[in-house]
C-alpha cells in the first residue's frame, strides 16, 4: 500500500505561505510546547528507545538525548530575540545616501529524516532550529526504531497542529517518497550511501540539503599526554551507545612505544566502567542482527589476518558485542576503511605527528577529530594538518554539546551545519534589502552617458 504524502505536505506548505512570518511569541510558544512534550513524557521516551535497541539503559538516553535536547531548546529560546533582529550592513560610498540590511526569514516547510542511533535528539534537535527560524516541520523517524517512531508520532499529534509539526512513519518506500517532496529545506542524518540517495532525490526539486553523515573520526594521542586520561575520554566517547555514534572515535593513533601501555589503560578503564555484575545491563545493544553480523564479520576478517583482539576477560555481556580493542588491523581491512559504528576500537601506532596526520588524510574527511595534547604547538600541528567537521581537544564528543558551536561535516562527512544560531541561520533565508535615500548618485549614471559617468568610472576604476 502506497501512502500519499502530498496532501499533508500541501496543507503544511499552504499554512507556511499564509502565515509567512510568525513573530517571536509564536516561535517561543512552539519551542515551549516541544519542551513540555519531552519533559512530560521522558520515561515513555526512554522506555520506547530501550525496547527498540533491545537494551539501552534509561540514564544513557537521559544523558545523551533528553538533556542535550532540553539544553538546546533553552539556549535557543533565550537568544532568539537577538537572532531575529535585522542586521545592518555597510553601504558603499557610490550608493550613499542609503541603508542596507539583512532579514532572516522562514524558508517554509523543512523536512527532517532522522536516524536510529539517537532517535530523539537527531529527530527533534533540528526541529528546534527549524521552529526558531519560523518554519513548519515534517519528520520521518527511522523504521529501525518503530516503538519510538510510533510514540513520537502520537506525542507530536497531541502537542502541535498538523500544519505546524507532523511525523510520518514507515519503511524505505515511505522514506523515498518523503525525500522526493518539494521541501524548502531537507535535513538528513545517516550514512554516506543513503545521503547520496537523499541528495539525488532533493535535486529533482532543487531542494537545498543539510547532510549530517559520518566517517572515520580519529583520535590522536600526542607524546606528552597522559595515557590514563586519554583512555578515560576515549572509552566514554567510543563505548557510549555501544559506539553507535556518528562522532565516536573510530580509531586511535598512539605513539608506537606507548601502544601496549595505552592498551592496558583502556582495558583498565573498560573494567572500571563495566564491572562483571552489571556489564550486560549497563551496555547498549547493537541495534539489529544485520548490524551485529557486519561487526562480527569485520572482527573475523582482522583476526584471520593476524590481528589481536582484546575483550573484557571477566565481564559477561550476554549476547551483546563487548567493548573490543584491536591491535594490528591491516590498513585495508573494513575496520580501517569503513566507519565502524560499533563498540570496536582499532589502536594504530605512529612514529611522528606527520605520520599520524598522513594516515588520517589518506581517508575521507571525518565528521570529528580528537587531539590529546597539552602542547599548544602539537595542538596547532594537528588542527592545521587535518580537516574535520568539528574538534574536541583533550576530550571526545564534547564539541557537539556546545549550543554556541555549529555542528556539521565536510566532504563525505556532510554538507552544512546547524545548532544554535548557526542552525537558525541555516534554516532561514537571508533576505537582502537596500533602501536609497532621497538623493542617490547611482540613479544618475544611466544613459545618455556623459562627464559624470566618465568621472565615476575613473574614480572607481583605480
Amino acid at each position: 500500500m502506497t501512502i500519499d504524502l502530498r496532501p499533508m505536505f500541501s496543507a503544511m506548505r499552504a499554512a507556511s505561505r499564509h502565515d509567512r512570518l510568525p513573530d517571536l511569541a509564536i516561535r517561543r510558544r512552539r519551542l515551549d510546547t516541544l519542551k513540555s512534550m519531552v519533559v512530560d513524557n521522558r520515561k515513555e521516551i526512554a522506555t520506547a528507545i530501550d525496547a527498540d535497541f533491545g537494551g539501552r539503559v534509561h540514564e544513557e538516553t537521559e544523558l545523551t538525548e533528553i538533556l542535550p535536547l532540553l539544553s538546546a531548546i533553552n539556549h535557543t529560546s533565550r537568544n532568539l530575540r537577538g537572532w531575529m533582529r535585522d542586521e545592518r550592513r555597510h553601504v558603499a560610498l557610490t550608493f550613499q545616501p542609503g541603508s542596507a540590511w539583512v532579514r532572516h526569514e522562514p524558508l517554509g516547510v523543512v523536512g527532517i529524516v532522522a536516524p536510529w542511533n539517537y532517535p530523539l535528539l537527531l529527530a527533534l534537535g533540528p526541529v528546534v532550529d527549524a521552529l526558531a527560524a519560523g518554519n513548519r516541520v515534517l519528520i520521518k523517524p527511522s523504521e529501525l526504531t518503530p516503538a519510538f517512531a510510533d510514540l513520537l508520532q502520537s506525542l507530536v499529534a497531541a502537542s502541535f497542529a498538523t500544519d505546524e509539526v507532523s511525523v510520518i512513519t514507515g519503511g524505505v518506500e515511505v522514506a523515498q517518497a518523503f525525500a522526493a517532496l518539494p521541501f524548502d529545506h531537507l535535513l538528513f542524518t545517516g550514512s554516506t550511501d543513503v545521503g547520496r540517495k537523499v541528495m539525488r532525490a532533493a535535486a529533482e526539486n532543487l531542494t537545498p540539503v543539510t547532510l549530517e553523515l559520518g566517517g572515520k573520526s580519529p583520535a590522536i594521542i600526542a607524546h606528552d599526554y597522559s595515557l590514563e586520561d586519554a583512555a578515560r575520554s576515549i572509552a566514554l566517547g567510543k563505548f557510549t551507545n555501544a559506539g553507535q555514534t556518528c562522532i565516536a572515535p573510530d580509531y586511535v593513533l598512539v605513539p608506537t612505544d606507548k601502544v601496549d601501555a595505552f592498551s592496558r589503560a583502556m582495558q583498565a578503564r573498560i573494567a572500571q566502567s563495566y564491572p562483571p555484575e552489571s556489564a550486560a545491563s549497563q551496555f547498549t545493544n547493537v541495534i539489529t542482527d544485520r548490524h551485529r553480523k557486519r561487526l562480527m564479520d569485520a572482527l573475523e576478517e582482522v583476526e584471520q589476518a593476524g590481528a589481536t583482539m582484546i575483550q573484557p576477560p571477566k565481564a559477561d555481556f550476554g549476547t551483546k558485542i563487548p567493548p573490543t580493542l584491536v591491535l594490528g588491523a591491516p590498513d585495508d581491512s573494513l575496520l580501517l576503511t569503513e566507519e565502524i559504528f560499533g563498540p570496536i576500537l582499532p589502536i594504530v601506532p605512529y612514529n611522528t605527528l606527520d605520520d599520524a596526520l598522513a594516515f588520517v588524510n589518506r581517508r575521507s574527511r571525518p565528521l570529528a577529530l580528537y587531539a590529546f595534547s597539552h602542547d599548544r604547538h602539537a595542538q596547532r600541528i594537528i588542527l592545521d594538518g587535518a580537516i574535520s567537521g568539528g574538534v574536541t581537544l583533550n576530550g571526545t564528543l564534547l564539541h557537539i554539546a556546545q549550543n554556541s558551536l555549529p555542528f556539521g561535516g565536510v566532504g563525505k562527512s556532510g554538507i552544512g551545519a546547524y545548532h544554535g544560531r548557526d542552525g537558525f541561520r541555516r534554516l532561514s533565508h537571508a533576505r537582502a534589502v537596500y533602501k536609497p535615500h532621497l538623493l542617490n548618485l547611482s540613479e544618475h549614471l544611466g544613459p545618455p552617458f556623459g562627464s559624470l559617468a566618465h568621472w565615476i568610472i575613473r574614480l572607481l576604476g583605480r
